[in-house]
C-alpha cells in the first residue's frame, strides 16, 4: 500500500521521537519470520519497556540523520525493523538474542548503543552479559560473605563454650 506524503511525514516524526527517547536501538532482519512469532516478540519486548518498529529504510535513514546518528543503513540486507530500548540498555539485546536463538529467521544486524554504532557481534556479546540485577546480587553476596563467615565463626565459639560448660555441669 502506497503511503501519502502526510502519512510518511507522520511516521518520520514518530521515528524521530522514538530515536530521541531510546537508550538502545537494534537493527534486526525479520525476513521469513512468521506473523505469530513477530507478535510474540513484540509482546515480549513490550513487557520490558522496549518496542519493535518496522519502517522503510529511507525513513529510518532520514530519522537517523536528523537525530545526528548518521549511518549508512542502505547496506543492511533484508527486511529491517528497529528494536528500541527505553529503560534498560541491555535487556532489549538479551530478548532479541534469545528470541533469535529460537527463531533463526530473525537476525541481529547491529545498532546504536550509547549513541555509537555497534556491530551484530557487539550486541551478541552485550546480550550474553549478566543482567544488572544478577550483577547486583553477586556484589551483595560477595560483600556479605565475609561478614556471614565471621558471624559463623563467633557462633561456633559460643556453641563450643556452651557444650564445654554443659559437660562440666554433668560431671
Amino acid at each position: 500500500m502506497v503511503k501519502t506524503k502526510k502519512e510518511k511525514k507522520k511516521e518520520l516524526e514518530s521515528l524521530k521521537e522514538k530515536i530521541k527517547k531510546q537508550k538502545t536501538m537494534i537493527f534486526v532482519d525479520f525476513s521469513g519470520l512468521k506473523v505469530e512469532n513477530m507478535s510474540k516478540l513484540r509482546r515480549t519486548l513490550k513487557k520490558s519497556d522496549s518496542e519493535l518498529k518496522v519502517a522503510k529504510k529511507t525513513l529510518m535513514k532520514l530519522a537517523l540523520k536528523e537525530a545526528g546518528m548518521e549511518n549508512d543503513i542502505s547496506g543492511l540486507k533484508g527486511e529491517i525493523a528497529l528494536v528500541f530500548g527505553y529503560e534498560d540498555e541491555i535487556v532489549p539485546a538479551k530478548l532479541v538474542y534469545e528470541f533469535s536463538r529460537g527463531n533463526p529467521s530473525l537476525k541481529i544486524l547491529g545498532g546504536f548503543f550509547e549513541n555509537q554504532f555497534k556491530s551484530a557481534e557487539d550486541f551478541i556479546v552485550l546480550a550474553q552479559l549478566s543482567s544488572r540485577q544478577e550483577l547486583l546480587a553477586r556484589l551483595v553476596g560477595s560483600i556479605s560473605s565475609p561478614i556471614a563467615g565471621f558471624v559463623r565463626v563467633l557462633e561456633a565459639n559460643l556453641k563450643g563454650l556452651v557444650c564445654v560448660l554443659s559437660a562440666i555441669k554433668k560431671q
